[in-house]
């Protein structure tokens, strides 16, 4: 029985933006429940939005690490389903949690083990036959990539095409904070992302390539021309398997010049390495480090002017003749930071994590097993994507990336 109450696990930038949009959806969200570490934080959220909504906001301090301390915290508030917004490297103790108490999970980014940067879904996936039993469902990376970029994919596929030939992500962030040098979301997984070597799926197959080492340059609608580079990206992997007839996918972000060239200098003396060192009798992570010295990915809003612009440009066949779609979504920094007091990044996967833990919720995408975003209906998320503040575009005439 759905009782609308969620359990929202994190209180970052993302998780901010997932919590005022169920406290905008109380219709939905009767009850929320934020629980990170530092309790201090889901108070200070709870204080701000308690007299906007008539959703009733709980908090609790939870170690995200722990399992039974998880379980206990289920136990206690009972909620239809569990959203994962803390670090990736939780997700497995948190799908522990909501197995031992049959509930619902919902995430946003795929596990990876702490000691190694490496993003593929082999460790939730092992879970499938698990939740199935339980009878519970878990969806997996319903923020916008992956998540929204999944949902796209499934929409181009019901609704544009036999097959699906060749897919482009872009991600493109033409936001400035006006730091010489600061990451849009967490710098840990930022910079692990970027400094890792980059692949794409072509042919049933990885083809890896150097970090950054494929640049393309791309005109996007409301942001203009970019530099962008091929990166590994998660959602490719699950894609792979589920888009009929695809031959290749590739996922390209955006970087200005200042950004690469600062990265190159943390990388050259050590900074960005996940190997401890000794430091005064400590062991420190130089990654962890430089993370503590970084710009809060939280406080660049007041000061983030500009727009992203995120979608996949579609090459396949429909009724026998070749065919291209490009799907999008455009959003702006400041107008995200006038609603809501994040920026543009944090607002993209924040939107989707609600949106996704109210279709699981409410029963619209429910079925036992773990899954990714692709493997439901698109067509209720997006319309939610048009309705929760993140509309999307649509071009039959692309400019291709070659």
């Amino acid at each position: 029985m759905n009782t609308g109450k969620c359990l929202i696990i994190g209180c970052g930038g993302v998780a901010s933006v997932a919590i005022h949009k169920c406290c905008q959806n109380s219709e939905v969200f009767k009850e929320i429940m934020i629980a990170s570490r530092t309790k201090s934080k889901c108070d200070a959220l709870k204080e701000k939005l308690q007299n906007t909504t008539t959703t009733k906001i709980h908090t609790a301090k939870v170690d995200a690490d722990n399992v039974n301390e998880l379980i206990e915290l289920i136990n206690k508030f009972k909620p239809d389903v569990v959203l994962n917004l803390a670090l990736p490297y939780q997700d497995l103790t948190i799908m522990d949690a909501c197995l031992a108490t049959k509930t619902h999970y919902v995430d946003t980014a795929n596990y990876e083990p702490l000691d190694t940067a490496k993003f593929e879904y082999k460790w939730q996936w092992a879970y499938k036959d698990k939740f199935k039993e339980a009878g519970i469902c878990a969806l997996l990376g319903s923020g916008f990539d992956p998540g929204v970029t999944g949902v796209f994919s499934a929409y181009a596929q019901k609704h544009h095409f036999d097959e699906i030939h060749y897919l482009d992500i872009l991600d493109c962030n033409g936001g400035d904070h006006g730091y010489p040098f600061a990451t849009n979301f967490n710098p840990e997984i930022n910079i692990r992302e970027v400094s890792a070597k980059g692949s794409y799926w072509e042919n049933g197959k990885w083809v890896e390539t150097e970090p950054m080492e494929i640049k393309r340059v791309y005109n996007f609608k409301g942001v203009g021309e970019k530099d962008m580079y091929l990166l590994h990206h998660e959602e490719l992997e699950s894609l792979g398997l589920n888009l009929k007839g695809i031959k290749r996918i590739r996922f390209f972000m955006t970087f200005g010049q200042s950004y690469l060239t600062h990265l190159k200098c943390l990388e050259d003396v050590g900074m960005t390495s996940i190997e401890p060192i000794e430091f005064e009798g400590k062991q420190i992570v130089p990654l962890q480090f430089l993370k503590a010295v970084l710009p809060d990915p939280a406080s660049l809003g007041p000061r983030t002017v500009g727009k992203t612009n995120i979608g996949c440009i579609f090459q396949g066949v429909k009724d026998g003749k070749e065919k291209t779609y490009y799907l999008y979504n455009i959003c702006d920094h400041q107008e995200c930071y006038k609603e809501v007091g994040s920026q543009a990044i944090s607002y993209t996967t924040g939107v989707p994590a609600m949106i996704g833990a109210m279709l699981v919720m409410n029963g619209t995408w429910n079925k036992p097993g773990v899954y990714n975003i692709e493997e439901f209906d698109p067509d209720p998320f997006m319309d939610e994507l048009n309705k929760w503040g993140l509309p999307w575009e649509e071009d039959f005439n692309p400019t291709l990336v070659d």
